[in-house]
């Protein structure tokens, strides 16, 4: 063999070696990738006791029930199937019925899954108190920066947006003008 041989044998040796251990990993990992599994993902894989993961969804409304001690429990449900939760500790302020929730569990023998961390999730019209706060100071909030957004309106806000509407000084300003002159 040539030296342009055997470089381009042990760089094609390498890349198989590189590949076959990204293929081991990525496999060894394929379900940690998820953020979080839905209730549905869950009862469709039949956790085993004691396997820890990230559960996520929705706390369905009526079943948050506050016990002794910060104990807690709760329903996540995601539309076609619902888990029970049990935690104990603070909860984050974020968190009521009706709120997305994401919850490290382990399922234990009584069927229960029991969370040591809940995290519970907003949504993307979120905006810090202080920045809404700043935004109303220099004049440019909006009154729907809080609300849900309609997506079924299409792309009429756009064009009213586009469109703006006059402004006060704009309007007055003519009219100081012609009282000058």
């Amino acid at each position: 063999m040539t030296r342009k041989q055997r470089r381009l044998t042990m760089i094609g040796v390498s890349l198989a070696v590189l590949a076959v251990a990204a293929a081991l990993v990525l496999n060894a990992m394929r379900d940690s990738i998820v953020f979080f599994s839905t209730p549905s993902m869950v009862a469709e894989k039949h956790v085993q006791a004691g396997k820890r993961f990230r559960l996520g969804g929705l706390v369905q409304p009526g079943s948050l029930v506050r016990g002794d001690n910060l104990a807690v429990t709760f329903t996540v449900a995601d539309g076609s199937a619902s888990l029970p939760v049990a935690y104990h500790g603070i909860l984050p302020d974020l968190f009521r019925e009706g709120q997305g929730v994401v919850a490290e569990v382990a399922l234990d023998g009584s069927g229960v899954f029991k969370a040591d961390t809940v995290l519970a999730k907003h949504d993307e019209t979120y905006m810090p108190r202080d920045v809404a706060d700043a935004l109303k100071r220099q004049g440019h909030w909006k009154d729907d920066y809080g609300a849900k957004p309609d997506y079924n309106a299409g792309s009429q806000g756009a064009s009213r947006a586009a469109q703006g509407a006059p402004r006060a000084e704009q309007s007055a300003a003519p009219t100081q003008q012609g009282a000058t002159q």
